[in-house]
């Protein structure tokens, strides 16, 4: 018969160990950066035509505060990251002269995985495996808070846009066209 401290240690244990069964890349990111963040989760529909648009409906969002992290090809070489909110549609021109390019084009699906270490509708801008250069909509900083993929499909992470920022070493600027 176990003690009531040993099960009070054992069941600890369990909540610590599923805890880090559900860590990504992204929430040691901001977690070693010590930034104010919380971590939302919700039941994944791999029927969903749109990750993001999906994750604002089933946390019941509006959509212009929850952000989808785009993989851009700059030039037809290097990637760069763009956020953007959920409803919209990322404009190429404004993303390729933000990220000091001239050209941007939507980055192929294996390049962008493995530059992240991410599978697609689950890229978060924290945590990828390289640093790239990147921009974030303005419309960001209008939230107190805004909510990005926490690198996996049904895990967004609730963070300042400011932090989101300063942690990519990202610029600001208006990127999207309404969808």
């Amino acid at each position: 018969m176990l003690s009531t401290a040993t099960k009070t240690i054992q069941s600890a244990e369990l909540r610590t160990q599923a805890a880090t069964a559900r860590m990504t890349p992204a929430i040691t990111a901001a977690r070693a950066a010590k930034i104010q963040f919380s971590v939302h989760e919700y039941e994944h529909d791999p029927a969903a035509s749109s990750f993001g648009l999906e994750a604002a409906q089933k946390l019941g969002l509006d959509p212009q505060r929850v952000f989808k992290t785009l993989i851009v090809e700059l030039d037809g070489g290097p990637l760069g990251v763009a956020v953007i909110p959920v409803s919209a549609m990322l404009n190429m021109k404004q993303c390729a002269r933000a990220l000091g390019a001239k050209k941007a084009a939507m980055a192929e699906r294996r390049a962008a995985e493995r530059a992240t270490g991410y599978v697609m509708g689950g890229i978060s801008p924290l945590g990828q495996k390289k640093r790239l250069p990147s921009v974030i909509d303005t419309s960001a900083l209008s939230f107190a808070t805004i909510y990005v993929s926490g690198g996996r499909r049904g895990l967004d992470l609730e963070l300042a846009a400011e932090d989101l920022k300063h942690l990519l070493r990202a610029s600001t600027d208006s990127l999207s066209s309404p969808s």
